[in-house]
């Protein structure tokens, strides 16, 4: 089939199949990401969920016995322009299909595969990152959570912080210490955990945007079985690093910006409209205020570089998701979010510093708790400092200092 007959096929399906409710911009909480714990309050969501899994179109890149449609990379950029022509919304996000499924597409066993790829295609399992602890964030090689085998399992103790939404997912992608002799990076594995089980216990923590997203995680006497330890004991370094560059940057969010479709894009109304309501325009239709205008623009048009860039990354790298260039965009997209939103409280003055109260709308309270959750994506996902020294040594092939 042509590029240009995949289109027309897509354009049909889509138009037929995309209820009338998700051809919408999609509020916080009908964020569909997977498993019963957290459920949209759209009925809709689950209708286009199944619809679309049916088609492989949840995980379009990933191959069909695994839930997806094993489309091209240029394939799956025509699927989400024609979406977006029709204003579809994304039917499933998560750490499943950005994160720990590439990563076990490429490291997993044939078994470990079958059984978790399909779940999360599907919808029907959510996971969950056990990455950082206290003490061993940016330098997360010095994590202590232990791992001891025990006949055909492995017994975990130890504590995971910032584990996003841990309190809605069924498995959790960890990075455990299975060697304390060995140097850091070497002596530790990576392990899938059921994370219903006795053994963990997960308490919500209260950001400054006022949401509970981040957790602590505690690992007491936890159990993971020895089939689902992935890749190589004490080698869990090269996988852990290889899910961070999914993370940054993988096929799915590279595939989303090449179309203009970003899932992680900012809630609310677009800079642009918003900077014309609440401005004002001047006499040629533009933002009545040449500096914030001139701003927008530069804004922009370093987001469509980034994009563009990305775009150039994937179709250049092996499997779909570059190596440590997506340091780059890691770097750079938290940094244009954070920006996006200073402009968006810019453009809207006082109105955008509501917490509450009738004075202020709805849209504007989300700009206000956008703008202050931004804060953590110069952090989260491996902070800017740790971006930069990946770049310096890895891209740009800087000596130590």
């Amino acid at each position: 089939m042509s590029l240009r007959e995949f289109r027309l096929e897509a354009r049909e399906w889509l138009e037929e199949n995309c209820p009338a409710s998700i051809r919408s911009q999609m509020p916080e909480e009908e964020i569909v990401s997977g498993g019963s714990k957290q459920r949209s309050s759209n009925p809709d969501s689950y209708v286009w969920l199944e619809r679309m899994a049916s088609r492989g179109w949840t995980v379009p890149h990933w191959p069909e016995e695994y839930g997806g449609a094993d489309l091209t990379t240029e394939e799956y950029v025509v699927l989400l322009e024609e979406m977006s022509a029709i204003n579809a919304r994304i039917p499933l996000t998560g750490m499943g299909v950005s994160m720990i499924g590439p990563t076990l597409l490429e490291y997993g066993t044939p078994e470990q595969k079958a059984e978790h790829l399909p779940k999360i295609a599907s919808g029907e399992i959510r996971w969950c990152q056990g990455y950082s602890e206290p003490g061993a964030g940016s330098d997360l090689a010095s994590l202590q959570t232990r791992a001891v085998e025990d006949g055909d399992q492995f017994i975990i103790n130890g504590q995971k912080i910032w584990t996003t939404l841990a309190q809605h997912a069924d498995w959790i992608f960890c990075l455990v210490r299975t060697n304390p002799e060995a140097p850091k990076h070497e002596g530790i594995s990576f392990m899938l955990v059921d994370m219903d089980q006795p053994g963990v216990t997960v308490r919500p923590i209260k950001l400054i945007s006022g949401a509970s997203q981040f957790c602590e995680t505690f690992l007491e006497d936890a159990v993971a079985e020895k089939k689902n330890l992935v890749h190589q004991l004490n080698r869990g370094w090269t996988v852990g690093k290889r899910l961070l560059q999914h993370e940054r940057s993988g096929i799915q969010a590279l595939a989303q910006a090449a179309s203009g479709r970003d899932a992680r894009a900012t809630t609310g109304m677009p800079i642009t409209e918003a900077a014309k309501e609440y401005i004002g325009t001047d006499a040629a239709g533009r933002i009545d205020d040449p500096s914030l205008r001139a701003e927008i623009t530069a804004l922009m048009m370093n987001t469509r570089a980034l994009a563009l860039t990305q775009s150039r990354s994937v179709e250049e790298s092996e499997g779909g998701t570059p190596g440590f260039t997506t340091s780059v965009f890691k770097l750079r997209g938290a940094d244009f979010r954070k920006e996006q939103l200073e402009l968006q409280l810019r453009a809207r003055g006082t109105q955008a510093l509501g917490w509450q109260g009738e004075t202020f709308t709805d849209e504007e309270r989300d700009v206000t708790r956008n703008w202050l959750g931004s804060k953590a994506g110069s952090i989260a996902g491996g902070s800017n400092e740790v971006q930069l020294n990946i770049i310096s040594k890895r891209v740009l092939g800087l000596p130590d200092a």
